[in-house]
């Protein structure tokens, strides 16, 4: 009973982790600025993006829980090396990314207390430090990401009742957008990076590798968990854009810089404002977590040293990022460079993965993977390697 107890747990905490490992500093400002660029019509690109996205997670993670190999032991038996390159690009992506988390950190509790953004920095790394010092750390991990994914939820959706969004025209947008559908293209393989992108594909499914919960049998039990993680994520973003919405609709703009925050301010005076530092610093210090551990996850099957001392290596990472945020103070060259790797990750780890569910020699004889979700995938690997093709583009801005 203990174990099954222990086991359901772990399928929970692997969902909620994939969910807020997405749901960051940089999905909050995304989903508030696109809702104040396209009013109503940005829910025909959250549906869109999810669709695409729960795509993704059903393939990684049935190739990767199933077989029982994390990422980059798959891409290694499928051509050695390509683990390492792999890794390599995960962990750089979320050590960069991860310092973009502890300034979110910072800016969380800055608007929610006017704390300095320094002692924020600190007060983020040392929040997310402290769940690793404990010996049963990945146990405390799966309970504080639930915990923080909930006062997220409750807090949005407390300002949506209070700014009253209308409803009814949103829902008609996500089928029919005012916008028409070519203009929103875009904006939806943006959100499928930012969604899935990098570590993120990885978080959940690492998760449940730790946890043992593996093979074929357990085939139901992780698909289950991985659309319980995208539908997570996905109704944060639901949420968070009717809040926005309300604000908008009534013919508000938002602060360019911080539109989340001045978002829930106008629709909810003082204490929305509050209620957006909140949110803010919910969502870095789930990020932080989540950013740490799959990266490290990446590493520890290189060397058994690592593997020993994980939580040491996972603290290191946070302390090094929050260095790194604490003497820059603002990352925004890294910040490029991590989101043209990221844009590059996605389709290079789901394309590993597609490839491997037909490898015999990694899946076994009796496995069958779904064609349907081949071929979908396909698709999803086509569109995304798309978009990491383009945000190359953006490595030039470093040069001018």
């Amino acid at each position: 009973m203990n174990d099954k107890r222990k086991s359901s747990g772990a399928l929970i905490g692997a969902a909620f982790l994939m969910a807020t490992s997405a749901i960051g500093p940089g999905f909050l400002t995304q989903t508030s600025k696109f809702t104040g660029d396209y009013g109503a019509s940005f829910g025909f690109v959250i549906l869109a993006s999810v669709l695409l996205a729960a795509i993704a997670q059903l393939n990684i993670w049935r190739v990767l829980c199933t077989t029982g190999l994390r990422g980059q032991d798959v891409a290694n038996r499928l051509l050695p090396g390509l683990g390492y390159v792999l890794s390599g690009l995960i962990v750089l992506g979320g050590l960069v990314f991860n310092i973009g988390n502890v300034g979110g950190g910072a800016l969380g509790f800055q608007t929610l207390l006017g704390i300095p953004t320094w002692l924020g920095c600190i007060l983020s790394g040392a929040l997310a430090i402290v769940i690793f010092v404990f010996k049963n750390a990945k146990g405390i991990m799966d309970r504080i990401v639930k915990i923080l994914g909930g006062v997220m939820i409750v807090v949005i959706l407390i300002v949506i009742f209070i700014v009253k969004p209308p409803i009814g025209s949103a829902i008609k947008n996500s089928f029919v957008p005012e916008t028409g559908y070519t203009a929103l293209f875009p904006s939806i393989l943006t959100l499928l990076g930012g969604t899935v992108g990098g570590y993120i594909t990885f978080a959940g499914a690492h998760r449940l590798i730790d946890a043992g919960i593996t093979g074929k049998d357990n085939t139901g039990e992780i698909t289950k968990s991985s659309v319980v993680g995208i539908l997570i994520a996905a109704l944060v973003r639901v949420l968070l854009f009717l809040a926005v919405l309300g604000v908008v609709a009534a013919g508000a703009k938002l602060d360019a810089s911080n539109p989340a925050a001045d978002a829930f301010r106008q629709g909810a005076g003082e204490i929305g404002y509050r209620f957006a530092g909140l949110v803010l610093l919910c969502a870095a210090i789930t990020s932080i977590i989540g950013a740490a551990y799959t990266s490290v996850s990446f590493l520890k099957t290189f060397h058994s040293g690592i593997a020993k001392n994980e939580n040491w290596w996972v603290i290191g990472f946070i302390a090094f990022s929050t260095l790194i945020m604490v003497i820059s103070g603002s990352p925004a060259t890294l910040l490029v460079v991590a989101g043209a790797l990221n844009g590059l990750i996605l389709p290079l780890s789901l394309g590993i993965s597609l490839v491997a569910a037909k490898s015999k020699r990694i899946v076994g004889d009796d496995y069958r993977h779904p064609t349907w979700l081949l071929v979908l995938g396909v698709i999803v690997v086509i569109l995304s390697a798309y978009v990491g093709v383009k945000s190359l583009g953006n490595l030039g801005t470093l040069f001018h």
